[in-house]
């Protein structure tokens, strides 16, 4: 395992919003994801990495996880490759995916922002941005960022809020009643902003979930019932994703045509989406 010495902390490039920034890194701070169950993660991650094309990838293959985070994700990456690059905006955030990850030797940490990737234009067999990109100012200059980073026919992996474009009225409608909230939460400290979230956890999440697992063990199709993608998922799951919808400052949704269009737009081609949850994620490869 490497960390890349570069002196006092650079300052972040334009696209990144400093406050979003420091609130994820708190966010990971509090939920280190050591109270996560590896079965629960491994479901997770298989859901967003279900249209990655493993077969693909050269012997010793080596790419890049933009927004790292935790390094929830590049614990279950790094195992299947040659060298991981994880890069994140949060040198708070950094420091928990350094000590998850102190067991991965192949991984090298980056404390930089999409528009300052520290990695040579051209050189890496494949990428991810797993739910990063639609909290940068510019989404489609992140994406064409990470792209720059790619040799040729190289796949790179892409997960984006979607704009509820597959869901009803009135699931959009709950969500925009949903936005206020946030708007008040995501300002408030961050010691506040945990006692909330946990109580939205418990006291929205938890239920909704639990009925739509009654509901589905009935027989009853629940997929566009509200967080029903929460049902086989545990509380300290609800917490973080809680945490992480109502705490962050900056968030951006997208429709699955404004996605493609970015992707080909940064020049990504045969792209690919998950028709599964988690939406929207898919995969494209550099031209």
């Amino acid at each position: 395992m490497d960390t890349i010495p570069a002196g006092p902390a650079p300052v972040l490039a334009a696209n990144a919003d400093p406050e979003t920034v420091a609130g994820f890194g708190e966010e990971w701070a509090e939920y280190d994801q050591s109270g996560a169950p590896p079965a629960e993660l491994q479901a997770i991650w298989e859901g967003y990495f279900r249209v990655f094309p493993w077969d693909r990838l050269p012997a010793g293959a080596q790419g890049f996880d933009l927004g790292c985070g935790s390094g929830r994700w590049a614990r279950l990456v790094a195992p299947r490759v040659g060298r991981l690059h994880c890069i994140d905006a949060s040198p708070q955030a950094l420091g928990v995916a350094r000590r998850n990850l102190a067991g991965q030797p192949n991984c090298a940490f980056h404390h930089a922002s999409v528009d300052d990737i520290p990695l040579a234009d051209g050189s890496m067999d494949f990428g991810y941005s797993l739910g990063v990109l639609h909290h940068v100012p510019d989404t489609l200059a992140g994406i064409r960022s990470c792209v720059a980073k790619l040799k040729p026919g190289a796949p790179f992996l892409l997960y984006l809020y979607y704009a509820f474009d597959n869901r009803p009225g009135w699931f959009r409608a709950v969500w925009r009643a949903s936005e206020a909230v946030r708007g008040r939460v995501s300002r408030m400290p961050h010691r506040r902003k945990v006692r909330v979230t946990r109580a939205l956890a418990a006291g929205v999440y938890w239920p909704l979930a639990r009925t739509a697992a009654l509901l589905e063990r009935a027989g009853m199709n629940v997929e566009a019932f509200p967080l029903s993608a929460y049902r086989g998922r545990t509380l300290y799951s609800m917490q973080t994703d809680a945490l992480d919808r109502f705490g962050t400052r900056l968030e951006q949704r997208f429709t699955r045509a404004q996605m493609e269009e970015m992707m080909r737009a940064a020049g990504l081609r045969d792209i690919r989406f998950n028709t599964g949850e988690a939406f929207w994620t898919a995969v494209g490869y550099r031209a």
